[in-house]
């Protein structure tokens, strides 16, 4: 059963913008914080983002101020607004459960690939 699925990504310069997008099954999206992982070449996969269900955000210190996680609790859909992108977010984006304990989601989506290039 597929209860993630990542939309949104591409390849843009350095400095523009895109918006990423992550349908989940209603069961996980209602009583669960969501977040969003990356996975640059050669790294471990990393929380960058994460939301509650009450809509308080979280950022990892090098997208502050540059992303912005949302969520449409009407679309079950969770959102990762994302400026100024620089080369080092190039990545393979993921979303998934961000709760403070608890497992993720398994299996993971397919995610979206993000990459950052002039």
């Amino acid at each position: 059963q597929v209860h993630l699925v990542e939309s949104g990504g591409g390849l843009v310069q350095p400095g523009g913008s895109l918006r990423l997008s992550c349908a989940v099954s209603r069961t996980i999206f209602s009583v669960n914080a969501m977040g969003w992982y990356r996975r640059a070449p050669g790294k471990e996969r990393e929380l960058v983002a994460r939301i509650t269900t009450s809509s308080v955000t979280v950022y990892e210190d090098s997208v502050k101020g540059r992303f912005t996680i949302s969520r449409d609790n009407s679309k079950n859909t969770v959102y990762l607004q994302m400026n100024r992108l620089e080369p080092e977010d190039t990545a393979v984006y993921y979303c998934n459960t961000a709760n403070i304990v608890g497992d993720l989601v398994t299996p993971w989506g397919q995610g979206t690939q993000v990459t950052v290039s002039s």
